[in-house]
């Protein structure tokens, strides 16, 4: 079998056609996504928008309405819980995000072992990327075009507020509305990305492609280029990896991520542990004696 019979057989099957369109869909939302987060300091943040979103799908199926408004809701209602017990007691940040996330995600855990449903909602934690059915998938298209369209839409306003909340204070932006306005799409991106990956591995996708990124070049604009472009690769890859080998897709495009990521964390000319180091000898070499 050559390289084209390698790359076009998967394609003659139509699951594997909606799943390559969800798993592109969702790396691309979740790496853009992530560039802001990594900047932030939001990654603990994006572990529990992620995992709260749980009981939402979980009460979604129960009550017969697309899932994405249940994950929606929940995805509010954590971040609204999280602010609260952070400015209404002595709670700092990180430990009022594990309190809720947390009590959140075990919530949803039980709604799962007590709701009865033909449906395996054990996928919702694990992800179901090659179950995704034709009105799933222009679902998640349509929130992702939302949810990226909003992103780069307002992305120096978001810019602004990652680098200096305060200058952007200053010229009259709203540095509350505009931290609320990217919880809001992180809750819209987790969504888009439930499907591909299970609400375990939503994260990885959500920190992954940013920091890959952030290791690649200083330059905001690169960064929100590198991201997606090295997300949607390893997306393709690990789908295709995990139709040849009969692995779990959502689980592999998860590993692809963090395997070019130790690379660019080695070899990254700039950042890479072993990268500076064969510059610094490199240039060494250059320099005359």
């Amino acid at each position: 079998m050559n390289l084209v019979d390698l790359l076009l057989e998967p394609l003659g099957y139509g699951f594997m056609i909606n799943a390559l369109a969800t798993a592109v869909t969702a790396a691309a939302v979740c790496a853009v996504l992530s560039c802001w987060l990594v900047l932030i300091g939001w990654s603990l943040m994006g572990d529990a928008v992620s995992h709260a979103v749980l009981p939402g799908v979980v009460l979604a199926y129960v009550f017969s309405v697309p899932f994405a408004i249940g994950a929606l809701l929940f995805g509010f209602l954590a971040v609204a819980l999280i602010g609260a017990v952070r400015d209404t007691s002595r709670i700092k940040e990180d430990a009022a995000i594990g309190i809720v996330f947390s009590t959140l995600f075990a919530l949803g855990l039980v709604l799962i072992s007590v709701t009865p449903s033909q449906t395996d909602l054990g996928h919702i934690i694990f992800g179901n990327l090659l179950g995704v059915s034709k009105p799933e998938l222009i679902q998640i298209v349509l929130l992702g075009v939302l949810a990226l369209g909003a992103l780069l839409l307002k992305r120096r306003d978001f810019t602004l507020f990652a680098f200096d909340a305060t200058h952007a204070h200053a010229i009259g932006l709203n540095p509350r509305l505009l931290g609320a306005a990217l919880l809001g799409l992180l809750a819209l991106t987790s969504v888009v990305a439930l499907q591909a990956v299970g609400v375990i591995l939503v994260v990885a996708m959500l920190i992954i492609p940013g920091a890959t990124a952030h290791l690649l070049t200083d330059r905001f604009g690169r960064m929100l280029l590198i991201a997606p472009a090295v997300s949607v690769a390893c997306a393709v890859i690990g789908l295709y990896i995990s139709y040849y080998l009969d692995t779990a897709s959502g689980g592999m495009i998860v590993l692809t991520q963090g395997a070019v990521f130790a690379l660019v964390y080695l070899f990254s000319p700039t950042q890479g542990l072993l990268g500076r180091r064969i510059s610094r000898s490199a240039r060494r070499l250059r320099t005359p004696k």
